[in-house]
């Protein structure tokens, strides 16, 4: 606490006095208390024009509004990774009551993180399941390969680490050369090889069903979230 003080950030403990301080309100709490917070604050934002950007997984714009109307709302999805400079993924959507200005504004300090893209709001729960739940998708993923090369007789720091820039490599080429996976992939896969054998197993353990069953799983959890 001491130290965000010593850099000149203002601390509050109260809401409402965040939102009297603030032109720009993050609103970063769990989904459940989204609408208690709005409803208390409904006045001040309404009263001084705030632009607010809200987090919340599954939590719609209409639902904001409706804690607290004439708000400018933009509903964000980052991911985790955007915890480091560079390798978030971002999506975001303004309501109606947003400018061209706020939007340009959203993109300009989301990008900052990484990738941000700016997309309609009936998109929203599938990001939610595919970018926003997919580190943890990743992570398993990086634990099984490292669970495998241990298997083989790899030290565990060794093959955590080997497993991690395999995946970090993997994903650099994707985004920098623009190829599709598939193309990449066979280029690795040599006829007869040791990859397309690594890949017929992948193939009987139902990896590639198992992924897309959990994009489609933690997309309807987002759009069940956003009902209630």
């Amino acid at each position: 606490m001491l130290y965000i003080q010593a850099l000149g950030v203002a601390i509050h403990t109260e809401n409402e006095s965040v939102a009297l301080a603030s032109d720009i309100l993050i609103l970063a709490v769990k989904p459940d208390v989204v609408a208690t917070v709005l409803q208390e604050l409904s006045h001040v934002l309404q009263k001084r024009q705030t632009l607010v950007f809200s987090v919340a997984a599954g939590i719609t714009i209409a639902a904001m509004e409706r804690s607290s109307p004439n708000v400018r709302y933009i509903r964000v999805m980052p991911n985790t990774p955007a915890l480091i400079p560079g390798y978030g993924a971002t999506v975001f959507c303004p309501n109606s009551q947003c400018s061209p200005e706020d939007a340009r504004l959203a993109e300009k300090m989301f990008t900052c993180l990484g990738f941000c893209a700016q997309i309609p709001e009936n998109l929203m729960d599938a990001v939610t399941g595919l970018s926003g739940s997919g580190p943890a998708y990743i992570f398993t993923i990086i634990e099984a390969l490292s669970d495998g090369g241990v298997k083989m007789g790899l030290p565990r720091d060794l093959s955590t680490k080997l497993a991690a820039q395999t995946v970090l490599g993997a994903a650099k080429m994707v985004t920098a050369s623009g190829q599709h996976p598939g193309v990449l992939r066979d280029n690795v896969a040599s006829p007869g090889g040791t990859t397309i054998h690594g890949l017929h197993a992948l193939e009987q353990g139902g990896l590639r069903n198992a992924l897309i069953n959990a994009v489609e799983a933690a997309t309807k959890r987002s759009a069940e979230m956003g009902k209630k």
